[in-house]
């Protein structure tokens, strides 16, 4: 029965891989979305170009808020994967 199944289903085999890669091209998304690195990355930039005098004081809030918000954004993603 395996050989005659997988004769019968053989005209979707491209539908499977186009699927297939789909799903790998959407993993790769989400890893490259919630990798903190580069949000941890333009946290010290931006403190950096505090300290540097480049921003002022208002403008590193917003900015650092938003980095933040997307840091526990990055954790609670991760939290919900690994339980």
């Amino acid at each position: 029965m395996g050989l005659l199944t997988q004769l019968a289903t053989l005209p979707l085999a491209p539908v499977r891989g186009v699927a297939w890669v789909m799903e790998r091209a959407l993993e790769a998304a989400e890893n490259e979305y919630y990798d903190p690195e580069p949000v941890e990355r333009e946290l010290a930039e931006l403190e950096r170009a505090l300290l540097a005098g480049d921003i002022d004081e208002e403008t590193f809030d917003r900015r650092e808020d938003e980095l933040l918000d997307k840091l526990d954004e990055i954790r609670a993603h991760v939290q919900g994967t690994d339980t």
